[in-house]
């Protein structure tokens, strides 16, 4: 998984190929393993930025009788990104990420303005386990009292029904 890791970090194609044959030191097999990998990854990656969303869900409501042609269709990203927002919160920036979630510095709207930071799970690791283990982090998390643990403030889903849950200790909001 190292290999792999760190291969998907690398852009270029060409960065790929050096670091393979060096990582992977004539070690055919694995090679094979972590180009499948690779190639899989950059599939998934294509299949989970978007999903396609009915624009006029009446139109598929309709009777039979009066066909209305083909769906319209608009791409909803399933990625979020600054100035989205995520119930009472707009997100800011990025300012961190991790195996299974990222963190934005953002700015709770309501009921009151401050700023927060936020974090997400990831698309494609909402599995049950891993949100199983998101929520016994943010219950341990609101349990905690203590001034160098950060205060859960909020949690809940995004749209796509993810977790979240959001803090007020962010260095990055200072």
């Amino acid at each position: 998984m190292q290999i792999f890791n760190a291969a998907l970090e690398l852009s270029s194609p060409g960065e790929r190929a050096a670091y393979l044959d060096q990582a992977c030191a004539g070690d055919k097999p694995l090679r094979e393993q972590v180009e499948t990998l690779l190639q899989a990854s950059g599939e998934a990656d294509d299949f989970f930025k978007t999903v396609v969303a009915s624009q006029h869900p009446a139109e598929e409501q309709r009777a039979p009788s009066h066909p209305a042609g083909p769906p319209r269709t608009i791409v909803i990203p399933l990625t979020e990104k600054p100035g989205q927002k995520i119930g009472h919160y707009k997100l800011l920036q990025q300012i961190g990420e991790g195996g299974c979630g990222v963190v934005f510095m953002a700015e709770q709207e309501e009921p009151v303005r401050r700023r927060v930071a936020l974090k997400v799970i990831k698309l494609g690791m909402d599995t049950r386990q891993v949100v199983a283990r998101f929520e016994a982090e943010r219950q341990a998390l609101a349990l905690m009292d203590h001034p160098n643990i950060a205060k859960v403030l909020d949690a809940g889903a995004t749209d796509t029904g993810r977790p979240y849950l959001s803090w007020n200790s962010c260095a990055a909001c200072a």
